[in-house]
């Protein structure tokens, strides 16, 4: 890998040196201001020969504003607004990558920002060795989003090569459909072979596929540190998926795997059967949208009927029929140690069967929510009306003179407030003084998780004042 970055970073070394602002001034990512433009604006632009020296005794809003003088851009009003708020949003903003440069030098200095986002901003390679160089000297931005930026090749090698040395602060960054093609893949597993600050990476709609599946795969093997890796919308299929699923075998930290809107077939559900055998770690496995029929849900059970603790597998919008949902459930079925709270086959029609077998899985595992796409021969007749469960539960309170607060809290372990929708669906289905059946339990998650965090979040009810009894009318005078 060291040939790998080697052409790049001689071609780099005269534009900046390593962690210093002065090299960061003097980058050129884009073509400099033309000799008629300084002489015509030479009393508001700043001469570089004097820019070190101002430079380094302002910060703020007012280096930001000197900076964006320096490489001849408009400053951006929001940022200027909000350069010492911790979040930052400057998407869509069409920064390219001279606004990009006055960004980082205003950041180098900046202790307060630590979430920046800058999506599509066409910042090109140019603009991302600015953000690269910035990055080394800031340890306070933890999270940055520069997704769909044309970053290509290039940008690719300066983004790895500040991760291979360990220097930002960097715990989540995303990288979305930036053109990384199959060459790039070999950096982007030399940078987190021995990355240890990064837990979060999105590398989806990029374009990685046979070769970059495998270099991925070396990486996700050796990595130690990765906890979220989304590589759906790619091309990873065949020995791609293959090397993939094997470095998922062995990886041990990776919690959250999104590998939906590839090519894994039956041939990569095989893999990833073999490697749930084995692997303890993973919480979340999206395989959805990856060509993954009957067969090869069969071949993805063996590892369901041994795995102790995944709990969310979607597989939605692949070609499964009602057998290959019984699979699903029968391997859960076989497994005491299951963890499993949700599948999501939401394009699958089941029938009666289905449904029985459903209910008797459930009954050992009450945590489970098995997410169908209809029942077939159900079209035909009139929808089975159901209560409001939200309304059962309100109605059992108030006839018992409860809060609702106090029901929340009956299922709290901890007092967060903050209730994991495993256990609350375990809970409502375990209580017998309110009957609601799964479709309702189900319902009423939806309600309270609208957007499927993960967790029943109840503390605004802690703000709520009780309320307060009607004061009697007075009795009028005769």
């Amino acid at each position: 890998m060291e040939n790998e970055f080697s052409d790049s970073e001689e071609k780099d070394q005269n534009e900046m040196s390593e962690g210093s602002l002065e090299s960061l001034l003097l980058a050129e990512p884009s073509d400099s201001l033309s000799e008629k433009t300084r002489a015509d604006s030479s009393d508001t632009d700043l001469e570089i020969e004097d820019a070190e020296r101002s430079f380094g005794t302002i910060q703020g809003a007012e280096l930001y504003l000197e900076a964006c003088k320096l490489v001849g851009v408009v400053p951006t009003s929001y940022f200027l607004r909000n350069i010492e708020e911790p979040y930052i949003n400057l998407n869509h903003h069409g920064l390219g990558p001279k606004g990009t440069k006055a960004i980082a030098i205003a950041l180098v200095s900046n202790t307060t920002i630590t979430h920046l986002e800058l999506e599509d901003n066409w910042i090109l390679a140019e603009g991302v060795i600015c953000l690269a160089q910035m990055l080394r000297e800031n340890c306070y931005i933890q999270e940055l989003n520069i997704s769909n930026n044309h970053l290509d090749t290039e940008g690719a090698e300066a983004i790895c090569r500040m991760l291979m040395d360990n220097i930002s602060c960097l715990r989540a960054i995303q990288l979305s459909g930036n053109n990384f093609r199959e060459e790039t893949a070999p950096y982007f597993a030399e940078a987190l072979l021995g990355n240890y600050r990064v837990k979060e990476l999105d590398l989806s709609h990029n374009e990685f596929s046979e070769k970059g599946g495998e270099h991925l795969g070396q990486m996700l093997a050796n990595n130690e540190t990765l906890e979220f890796l989304n590589l759906s919308w790619n091309h990873l299929r065949m020995k791609g998926a293959v090397a993939v699923s094997a470095g998922l075998r062995v990886n041990g930290t990776l919690k959250i795997l999104d590998l939906s809107w590839n090519g894994f077939g039956n041939e990569g559900a095989l893999a990833l059967g073999e490697a749930l055998k084995v692997n303890n770690v993973l919480v979340q496995l999206d395989i959805s949208t990856n060509h993954i029929n009957n067969e090869g849900a069969e071949k993805l059970c063996k590892g369901l009927e041994v795995n102790g603790n995944l709990r969310i597998l979607k597989m939605s919008n692949n070609p499964l029929t009602v057998e290959g949902a019984i699979l699903l459930i029968t391997s859960i079925r076989k497994n005491p140690k299951s963890r499993m709270e949700e599948i999501n086959i939401s394009n699958v029609l089941v029938n009666e069967n289905f449904l029985n077998l459903l209910d008797a899985v459930c009954q050992g595992h009450r945590e489970l929510d098995v997410i169908y796409g209809g029942v077939g021969g159900y079209i035909s007749k009139k929808p089975e009306q159901r209560s409001d469960p939200m309304k059962l539960i309100q109605n059992y309170l108030n006839e018992r003179k409860l809060r609702l607060l106090d029901f929340f809290r009956s299922m709290d372990k901890d007092g967060s407030m903050k209730i994991p929708v495993a256990e609350f669906r375990k809970a409502m289905m375990q209580q017998s003084s309110i009957l609601l059946d799964r479709a309702q339990i189900r319902e009423l998650v939806q309600k309270l998780d609208g957007n499927r965090t993960g967790v029943v979040d109840y503390s605004y009810l802690k703000e709520q004042k009780p309320a307060q009894k009607p004061k009697e009318e007075e009795e009028e005078e005769p």
